[in-house]
């Protein structure tokens, strides 16, 4: 459940200002109802018209990416974590720069993979559905602050802080 609640958020930060939007404008009761739980899923589900065949390979592929997403915003913290010892002992400019040069591959590597996954997600989606879902999810992938995995909140965030 931890890794399906990390996975979801990515379509809930994609997905925030949609939500605000959907809740204060649209009269579908059911979408008004997921954002009022809280519910990324649920949101993605109605929104977008899923059938439970869609719904149910989109929430697998939420539920195997989960993984990958956690263990590379893992990566990115050490990377930082790092960098920041370093900038606190005074180390030189290089060793400062090579730390810093990591972070930002592997925040690449990072947005590289969730471009992908939503994609995938969205070639699950009806044709018309799945650009939406592109329009408002891919232009929020690189604010992710790649501090922890994403959680379920439709805050906006990447589910960290």
């Amino acid at each position: 459940m931890k890794h399906l609640l990390g996975t979801l958020a990515l379509i809930a930060a994609g997905a925030a200002t949609s939500c605000l939007v959907a809740f204060h404008f649209s009269v579908d009761r059911e979408v008004k109802s997921a954002v009022a739980k809280r519910d990324a899923m649920e949101w993605l589900r109605t929104d977008f018209q899923l059938s439970d065949a869609q719904f149910a390979k989109i929430k697998q592929l939420h539920d195997s990416y989960s993984v990958l997403c956690e263990k590379h915003c893992l990566d990115i913290m050490d990377a930082a974590r790092a960098r920041d010892e370093l900038k606190m002992a005074s180390a030189d400019a290089s060793a400062i720069a090579a730390a810093n040069k990591r972070v930002e591959e592997l925040r690449q590597v990072c947005e590289a993979a969730i471009t992908s996954h939503v994609r995938q997600c969205a070639a699950e989606m009806p044709e018309q559905a799945g650009q939406r879902y592109l329009a408002l999810v891919l232009p929020k992938i690189a604010d992710f602050d790649h501090q922890a995995a994403p959680d379920l909140q439709l805050t906006g965030q990447h589910g960290h802080r």
